[in-house]
């Protein structure tokens, strides 16, 4: 059914298969959520939380297992420089392309174009959606056209949609041309729910507030949520205090007439329901003698938007309201080879672990040798002297420390070089490699000239560092591309 009926929220058969599909949809995507999950930790530091197996059995952390064999976890996180890296080159980009770019088929023009991106702020969201990108090889935004509380009027809003919150069907395309189910989560206060999905029906209201009766925050105020925490949504729980919404939009087949106008020359499309007007303007135009509607029945596939309760109670629902008549979703993964996705992020992973243990071995190292102990003898301390003033002597400038020959016998200090077993070597190494699997050259990360390289063949290296990165850039753009494509055809049918 399309909406909430007049006496209690119910739901149709297939809606409760659409409901079930999305819930599959949405287990077929834990791999990769917890795949993101690992390289965000890794990204902003949080880089010791893998779990090792111990050789008694037990099941731990790396940073766990660090310290109970006595070693401080040591972190030099370099992926978090990478990334910083690539989206400030992009930023440079940007401020160089200084010309309006108008969608191409779209319905706006290039001045609606530029408000749209100043509103939106579109160039902020897409560093943030390029700094997914590179983490988790999913970009992904969403594309409406509806009236908020910060503009007066209603406009088209583009927003970055986390692939926490995030479900799709499995697909292979790299355009997404075979998606077929796709949807979000959403955290709504009762207020906003009642709003959007009630119509202005008190009926609906009051069964929408009856579906959410858990809510224990009819304002929506959010007062459990953490600030600034790590976010791990749960399919049927919303935060403390909001209700979860679930939006599914899927593809399906329909039944419609397809109308050939000769007068005008004009062909369009229309629900079955129109059949008898089709009727009523062929008997008008037979009397007239005027070339009758030709029409015939086809089926075609339309885009249906649903919008569930936890407990599969049907909220809303309806066709496609944009003139482009898809799912609102700008989807790109990366690389979509036979389906899957690997990140920038994912590349450069094993390196930054094992950086991490050589600094932390070397610096294990450095903390148990020797640093200037003194080795002095028993028997050749002088009794007129105290340890206490020995050390003095021994540390001060000029001091003069006398001792009682024994043979060969005298005082020396053990000062060790902390034999290391090659590991400053190889962690040099291990950045060398960091450089070229990322393609993250020094250039490219503003580092000075070594030497008396020239201008021209330090620009040559930014450029080859670019070249390196230029299929994870250019894929971005290309979704930066659909996402115009999309927003110039997002208004209202």
């Amino acid at each position: 059914m399309d909406t909430i009926c007049n006496t209690a929220p119910t739901t149709g058969a297939a809606d409760a298969a659409v409901f079930a599909a999305a819930y599959d949809a949405w287990c077929g995507g834990s791999a990769l959520r917890q795949s993101r999950v690992r390289y965000k930790d890794f990204t902003y530091g949080r880089q010791w939380g893998d779990k090792v197996e111990t050789p008694s059995g037990h099941i731990m952390t790396e940073g766990e297992y660090s310290r109970v064999c006595g070693r401080t976890p040591q972190t030099n996180n370099i992926i978090r420089q990478l990334v910083k890296t690539i989206v400030g080159r992009f930023r440079a980009m940007l401020r160089e392309d200084v010309a309006p770019r108008t969608p191409s088929g779209g319905m706006m023009s290039q001045q609606e174009m530029a408000e749209t991106r100043r509103i939106n702020a579109l160039d902020e969201i897409d560093a943030r959606m390029l700094e997914e990108f590179l983490i988790s090889g999913c970009a992904i935004q969403k594309v409406v056209y509806e009236r908020r509380l910060h503009d007066s009027k209603a406009r088209v809003w583009v927003d970055n949609v986390s692939p926490s919150r995030f479900f799709v069907n499995r697909f292979r395309d790299p355009r997404g041309w075979d998606i077929e189910l796709v949807g979000m989560l959403h955290d709504m206060s009762l207020t906003e729910a009642v709003m959007r999905f009630s119509h202005g029906d008190a009926t609906r209201r009051s069964d929408i507030v009856r579906a959410f009766a858990s809510a224990d925050v009819p304002s929506g105020l959010g007062g459990g949520e953490q600030l600034g925490g790590v976010e791990s949504p749960d399919y049927h729980l919303a935060t403390e205090g909001r209700c979860r919404v679930i939006e599914v939009w899927t593809l399906e087949s329909r039944e419609v007439v397809r109308v050939y106008d000769p007068v005008s020359a004009d062909g369009f499309m229309t629900d079955l329901s129109q059949l008898d007007d089709i009727k009523r303007i062929n008997r008008t135009r037979a009397r007239q003698g005027r070339p009758l509607l030709e029409s015939r029945r086809d089926t075609t596939l339309v885009w249906r938007f649903r919008f569930f309760a936890p407990d599969g109670t049907l909220l809303d629902s309806g066709l496609s309201p944009y003139a482009h008549g898809m799912h609102p979703f700008v989807v790109k993964f990366f690389p979509m080879t036979d389906g899957e996705v690997h990140s920038f992020v994912e590349d450069v992973v094993d390196q930054q672990r094992h950086v991490n243990r050589l600094l932390t071995l070397i610096d294990h190292i450095m903390t148990f040798s020797a640093k200037g102990v003194l080795l002095y003898p028993i028997t050749a301390k002088p009794k007129e002297y105290s340890w206490e003033r020995i050390v003095s002597e021994w540390s001060c400038c000029n001091g003069v420390v006398p001792y009682v020959p024994s043979g060969d016998i005298k005082p020396a200090q053990v000062v060790s070089n902390g034999a290391d077993a090659g590991a400053h070597k190889l962690l040099s190494l291990e950045l060398q490699l960091l450089d070229r699997i990322s393609g993250v050259s020094g250039a490219l990360r503003g580092e000075t000239p070594v030497g008396n390289e020239g201008a021209t063949m330090y620009e040559s290296r930014v450029e080859n560092s670019m070249t390196a990165l230029l299929d994870v850039i250019d894929s971005f753009n290309a979704f930066r591309a659909d996402r115009d494509a999309k927003v110039g055809m997002t208004l209202p049918v």
